[in-house]
């Protein structure tokens, strides 16, 4: 096992509700979440290359997609939960909010989406949930003032036991609507949100007040428990789930791979750097950018830098390019724009890089690496210990990815060259480490039974004398 997380706390707390309500104890196995050992919910936290993908094709190929679903607990009523998320387009929440939409139907349950429209919008309906329209993404004091009786008559008209916040805003009117209608509320962190002042400090902290605050990894749940003295009883860690049926290196043909590299416009021989995460300051790409520059100063060849994302167009885009063309590597750095073979993108590439500056807390896409059998590099920030394997916590016979410090470019390019420095038998079995301990920590069947056991418990310990 890799060395325990800071807050023993809050972990021992969940342990100590390993059974689910409703659940026989044959039903559910803890200890197939191995470092995570808990019963905190686990569901999609959707960043990858496939959430965006899915987003843009409007598909409904989420990462639970082929896990089977749990049946209702026994002798336990239906729920209505209602969610609320700003917008229905790509990120982790949106694609959180539809897996949990059909974890929820698929078990007899009734599950209702607001927010404003978004392209998986369609999704909710298909899963069989219903989407009700409103701009709860406003940072408008008037509109989330406005959001507040309509949430509570939304609450009241449609029964709902329990209201899900994923956003700030939303959260804002939730929380009052949920006090107004004494309703459990459920808040979800899926970043670590930058606090300049105490005015985005207290704007922020709304996320911290749920009868359950749920953060996507054990890092994340550190930040929160710190910034907000947030009790070990309210709060969960919900990691992100993986179908490895679905991300499987093996179903992927040669012919694949290499129209994804003529696309790309590599080499048979270039060596493919994927960097993981959309085109935001806050993923770090500007970090890659710099890294490019000194693996050239080194003389290193026959390597490139991937940015496989949307919001090609957005200024942060432009800035990365002026940044490319400043340091003499537009050689070396694609600007690839989404990818339709989301598979064959992953096995094309010889690493996957996440550069974020920010608390990332999950970040989907570097799950998706590891079960696609490729090896990472990861920020500190990016990706926590219970998500890769690195060195020092863990020996390097079990290491997924290596990791460097936030920010710090020449220790990026140090572990690029460290990698690209193995054999290829070495970095296989480092992909093929990532992959077994992906399967064997992020299973959707797990992650559907703990969504509603969150779900019952929050709500049984509401209505309790």
């Amino acid at each position: 096992m890799i060395a325990p997380t800071p807050h023993r706390d809050y972990h021992e707390a969940r342990l100590s509700e390993a059974v689910p309500i409703g659940f026989s104890g044959n039903d559910f196995h803890p200890e197939r979440a191995g470092l995570m050992r808990s019963s905190a919910v686990r569901v999609q936290a959707g960043d990858g290359l496939a959430a965006n993908r899915d987003a843009k094709s409007g598909g409904c190929e989420g990462a639970l997609d082929t896990a089977p679903l749990p049946t209702p607990p026994v002798g336990a009523p239906p729920l209505t939960v209602l969610q609320i998320v700003p917008t229905l387009e790509a990120g982790a929440a949106a694609s959180n909010v539809v897996d949990i939409v059909r974890i929820l139907t698929g078990a007899g349950h009734r599950a209702i989406v607001v927010s404003r429209s978004g392209r998986r919008a369609g999704e909710v309906s298909r899963y069989g949930g219903e989407w009700v329209p409103l701009d709860v993404a406003s940072i408008n004091p008037a509109v989330m003032l406005a959001n507040i009786p309509r949430l509570v008559r939304i609450i009241r008209a449609r029964g709902c036991d329990l209201v899900h916040a994923h956003g700030r805003a939303g959260a804002w009117s939730a929380f009052l609507a949920a006090r107004i209608t004494r309703r459990p509320l459920v808040t979800t962190w899926y970043k670590g949100f930058r606090e300049q002042n105490l005015l985005k400090h207290l704007y922020n902290g709304v996320m911290a007040w749920g009868d359950r605050v749920v953060a996507v990894s054990d890092q994340l749940a550190d930040l929160v428990s710190e910034r907000y003295g947030t009790p070990p009883e309210r709060l969960r860690v919900v990691p992100a789930s993986i179908d490895t049926a679905r991300f499987d290196p093996a179903a992927v043909s040669r012919d694949r791979i290499e129209a994804v590299r003529r696309a790309w416009g590599l080499g048979e021989r270039t060596k493919v750097l994927l960097v993981a995460g959309r085109l935001l300051p806050r993923k770090g790409h500007h970090v890659v950018v710099e890294a490019a520059r000194r693996l050239k100063g080194l003389g290193l060849k026959d390597f490139a830098c991937v940015f496989a994302s949307e919001h090609a167009e957005t200024r942060y885009a432009g800035e990365l390019w002026d940044l490319v063309l400043a340091t003499d590597v537009a050689d070396v750095v694609r600007l690839a724009g989404p990818v339709e073979d989301v598979l064959a993108a992953y096995a094309a590439a010889t690493v996957v890089v996440s550069a974020a500056v920010q608390h990332e807390g999950m970040q989907r896409a570097i799950l998706e690496a590891q079960a696609m059998a490729r090896p990472v590099i990861v920020s500190d920030l990016g990706a926590g210990a219970e998500l890769v394997l690195a060195p020092p916590a863990v020996g390097e016979d079990r290491m997924t990815g290596l990791r460097f410090p936030a920010g710090d470019a020449a220790a990026l390019a140090a572990a690029i060259v460290r990698l690209l420095a193995m054999s290829d038998a070495e970095r296989a079995a480092m992909g093929a480490r990532g992959r077994a301990w992906v399967g064997s920590n992020f299973d959707p069947a797990t992650v559907a039974a703990q969504t509603l056991n969150l779900y019952f418990d929050t709500v049984r310990r509401m209505r309790a004398p």
